[in-house]
């Protein structure tokens, strides 16, 4: 457990598994923190000689924060459509920027990175505007910011919306679960083997409704990335679930179809969530990746 000052601010990292091995930088989501990261994923990457790096984004845990209001429920729905009027309070380049400061850090030269739905697009930045740091990356529930993909469903924007406007933590704590369920969808009880397990240890740790509200400002702000992605030269995973209400399949694909060389798998029954039954399944596809790639550099 260590804390660096980055140049936004102070970024809260840890390390699991031996310092001497290739190092693996894990990018959570929207409003998650650290232990969000299932044991048993970090467990399983460490387990096949990796080292993994697991950080609270700006905003999220125990990371430095803004000061900027938090934008409003109604503008945040609207840019759904029309983002253009939207000013965030910092971008998803800002917070790949955090990232790499991080690697700046701890004296790596780059990472295979992973990242998770909102970590995910952070990860894509990093590897568009700083690609010499990133050995491969792992798209997992992501999207390219592509408009014309399919919405999330009004019952998943519902469920986020709910758990990102409440003040008192303790209330939270039941619609943090309740989100989680409708995100994990109707195959995985989350609070049995998903993210939900984690709702109250992550709120009693640190509960930061207006720093979710103003990284969804950022997803938002960020547009479409597949421009950009279409000249990536980065070994690519991109791992998503058939169930997924909140990010729907169409968004893994599209972004399989956008990086070139890409490796696409598709979990069947698995929503936006990382339950215990299918960990396996993504580690070992994660790790084949990592250690499929050759670091020259």
């Amino acid at each position: 457990m260590a804390r660096f000052t980055a140049k936004s601010g102070e970024i809260y990292f840890e390390h699991s598994g031996s310092r001497a091995d290739p190092r693996v930088l894990l990018i959570q989501g929207l409003g998650c923190q650290v232990v969000h990261w299932p044991d048993s994923l970090i467990e399983g990457l460490v387990d096949t000689g990796l080292c993994a790096v697991t950080f609270d984004n700006r905003d999220s845990g125990l990371s430095h924060g803004s000061e900027a209001p938090p934008p409003s429920l109604v503008s945040l729905l609207a840019a759904r459509d029309d983002p253009g009027d939207l000013v965030p309070a910092y971008s998803l380049s800002d917070m790949a920027r955090d990232a790499v400061d991080l690697l700046d850090h701890i004296g790596q030269g780059g990472a295979h990175v992973i990242g998770v739905s909102m970590g995910g697009m952070i990860g894509q930045r990093m590897a568009i505007e700083h690609p010499d740091r990133v050995y491969s990356l792992t798209s997992i529930m992501s999207s390219t910011g592509n408009p014309g993909l399919p919405p999330p469903s009004e019952e998943a924007v519902g469920a986020l919306l709910a758990s990102s406007g409440v003040e008192a933590a303790k209330a939270a704590i039941p619609l943090s679960i309740q989100a989680w369920q409708v995100f994990a969808g109707p195959h995985f009880d989350s609070e049995k083997v998903g993210g939900a397990r984690f709702a109250g240890l992550a709120i009693e740790r640190a509960y930061r409704p207006d720093g979710t509200l103003r990284q969804l400002a950022a997803i938002l702000a960020d547009g479409d990335r597949r421009a950009d992605l279409e000249g990536l030269e980065v070994p690519t995973l991109v791992i998503h679930g058939d169930a997924d209400p909140l990010v729907p399949p169409e968004a893994g694909r599209d972004t399989a179809a956008v990086v070139p060389g890409s490796t696409y798998l598709e979990i069947e029954k698995l929503g936006h969530d990382m339950p215990e039954p299918v960990l396996g399944e993504i580690v070992a596809a994660i790790t084949a990746h990592i250690h499929d790639v050759e670091v020259t550099r």
